[in-house]
């Protein structure tokens, strides 16, 4: 079979990079294992044209849609192996079948280090979030909290009031102050200064917060920024330069998501320091035409 393009993981991104290739009508493999970092969200929030739908539905649609373009072929199997030969680049699969393309596109491969604190976990996507215009809106007119991971957090907090009230927990270990802490204050901020030991719901909803020193503090909602890890060995096979920024590593790319490797492009959460589903739609967009003029100049 012949390829232009794989393209690895086949979430927003993904889609979003194979739509521009088979319109130019190059041959895409896109290859996904079906285990998207956005699993836990019950609904997607903030893309044009699919607000409330589920991660799985717009898949879904994407997948429905790509599948009428005849240069479109999907491979439902994770990805364990990448190498650059001299026509590309060859991607081996969990089941031991080997493809070989021109370019390859990375889309996949951030996973999310919560706070080791019980209940976070368990609510995740559903009431512990960490965007508000994804998930936000669903959570107007309540009690809402911001858990500190990081300096970031002042920031996220000073925004949060436009949702609801808002309690900024520093854990005791990001303390805001001058121009910063007079900010929040303004905003209406609570800042609580008592970590966090545990977070009190049903799986769904939070019910209430207990703090370090024993109070109980009804909160509905937490904010929490994760730090993204880069999970696919791929990234290392391939030697991709990385940068640290305050939400975790991501892949270093130029403006048409091209790699530090030529003929490597990373889209998605792999390589936005900001990250939503909108965002790696756009990203995977680029990403799509970086690879298609690359494939046209030679590059």
């Amino acid at each position: 079979m012949k390829i232009d393009v794989i393209i690895v993981g086949g979430s927003f991104a993904g889609l979003s990079a194979a739509m521009q290739l088979v319109r130019g009508r190059r041959h895409v493999a896109l290859i996904d294992a079906n285990s998207p970092r956005n699993r836990f969200a019950k609904t997607s929030h903030g893309i044009f044209g699919s607000d409330g739908k589920t991660p799985a539905q717009i898949r879904t649609t994407a997948l429905s849609q790509l599948s009428d373009y005849p240069t479109f072929h999907l491979v439902e199997e994770m990805a364990t192996k990448v190498d650059k030969i001299p026509e590309g680049f060859c991607v081996t699969l969990k089941n031991g079948a080997t493809y070989y393309a021109k370019k390859l596109i990375l889309t996949t491969g951030i996973t999310d280090q919560l706070p080791d604190i019980p209940g976070v976990k368990e609510h995740w996507g559903k009431s512990v979030i960490h965007c508000p215009y994804c998930h936000g809106y669903e959570l107007k007119d309540r009690s809402l909290g911001v858990l500190a991971t990081s300096e970031m957090a002042y920031h996220q907090a000073a925004m949060i009031p436009d949702w609801g009230a808002t309690t900024l927990f520093t854990q005791g270990q990001f303390k805001p102050e001058g121009e910063v802490l007079d900010h929040l204050i303004s905003r209406g901020v609570v800042i609580e200064e008592s970590p966090i030991t545990y977070v009190v719901g049903d799986g769904e909803h939070i019910q209430h917060v207990l703090l370090e020193d024993g109070r109980t503090i009804l909160i509905e909602g937490l904010y929490v920024a994760p730090k993204a890890i880069v999970a696919s060995p791929l990234i290392e096979m391939l030697n991709l330069e990385t940068v640290e920024t305050p939400m975790g590593t991501v892949v270093t790319v130029n403006d048409f998501k091209e790699s530090s490797v030529k003929g490597v492009f990373v889209a998605g959460d792999l390589s936005n320091a900001m990250q939503s589903g909108t965002l790696a739609v756009m990203s995977g967009t680029m990403a799509g035409v970086g690879a298609h003029r690359s494939l046209i100049f030679n590059r």
